[in-house]
């Protein structure tokens, strides 16, 4: 085989979407698709989705599933040996004989943000995770300790949703009430709670969907002032910033990178509540970075680096100059 023409592919497999990106062994970028979700938690088609993206990111490369040197994969939901089955089930495509790697979605994230370096990553945003790698290489997470932050964006979603209908509110919210109702397609509170007593939604999946769909609303409403949405995104925050503090108890250094990924993190209102929880960490010195690369380019340099290709500067720069890797 003709290593100029070899290639590695990276995905990025979520809860609400799948990025799977190809490039040559130099790094350089030729091929990016956006699939359906990868979870079969979110989307029972996952498999499909995956298997149908390798297919399209490969031609659109112009090159064969034979040529493919790796495959890395980063997927949402795999959190326990139980779920290889199905996680490997999403890459297993007619032709793709090529050694893969699966992992949880985070430790992509984490390559990315970090460049192999010591760090801590949270994420929220269709799922919420808080990881890191330690100086000597171990790779925790608060899931490690049964610590969960429910700080996903349907979660922020729930919690603001039944303040509403307990009546928590006040003139500051109102107008965030107006869009909820609106999102649900009613014209009053008393018709929203109608559809609450009955479950909201049927399917599990489409009511956490809705319900995630609200989360721009109120970290929006948050940053205009709500008292509610500022209640609602500030004990969320408190939630991630133990589950950061908890992993960088188990670092040796006094000083700790922490990236912030995912839409709920990155809107305005988390960015600001976020660093100035952790100029206040009582163990350790946080310092918040941007992320490299984004998980799909994380994905992409692991690859790499499993077929003994160290992401050197010229690799990283030719990955960086594509926008969808970073």
């Amino acid at each position: 085989m003709n290593n100029n023409d070899g290639i590695v592919i990276g995905i990025d497999g979520g809860g609400t979407s799948t990025r799977i990106l190809v490039s040559d062994l130099e790094g350089q970028v030729l091929s990016y698709v956006n699939a359906g979700p990868a979870s079969i938690h979110k989307d029972l088609e996952a498999k499909r989705h995956v298997n149908e993206g390798i297919i399209q990111a490969v031609q659109l490369a112009d090159r064969q599933l034979g040529q493919v040197h790796g495959l890395a994969a980063g997927i949402a939901g795999y959190d326990s040996p139980s779920d290889l089955e199905w996680v490997e089930s999403l890459t297993d495509v007619e032709g793709l004989t090529c050694p893969k790697w699966h992992f949880n979605d985070a430790i992509a994230a984490h390559y990315g943000a970090h460049m192999t370096k010591p760090g801590i990553i949270a994420i929220s945003g269709t799922g919420s995770t808080v990881a890191g790698i330690t100086e000597e290489r171990h790779f925790i997470r608060n899931y490690d300790f049964y610590h969960y932050a429910a700080s996903a964006a349907r979660f922020i979603a729930y919690d603001c949703v039944y303040e509403v209908l307990a009546g928590q509110t006040d003139e500051s919210d109102s107008g965030m009430v107006n869009v909820i109702l609106q999102h649900w397609g009613v014209d009053s509170l008393d018709s929203f709670y109608k559809i609450a007593q009955v479950g909201f939604a049927e399917d599990r999946r489409e009511r956490d969907r809705v319900f995630g769909e609200l989360a721009p609303v109120i970290t929006d409403a948050a940053s205009e002032g709500s008292h509610l949405a500022c209640k609602v995104c500030d004990h969320a925050m408190d939630q991630i910033k133990v589950g950061i503090e908890l992993l960088a108890s188990a670092f040796s250094s006094d000083n700790v990178d922490v990236a912030l990924i995912g839409s709920v993190l990155n809107s305005a209102y988390f960015q600001e509540g976020m660093e100035l929880r952790l100029r206040s960490g009582r163990n350790k010195s946080f310092e918040i970075i941007q992320p490299r690369f984004a998980p799909v380019g994380g994905a992409v340099l692991h690859a790499l680096n499993q077929l003994g290709i160290h992401p050197d500067k010229r690799i990283t720069d030719n990955l960086e100059s594509n926008r969808h890797a970073r």
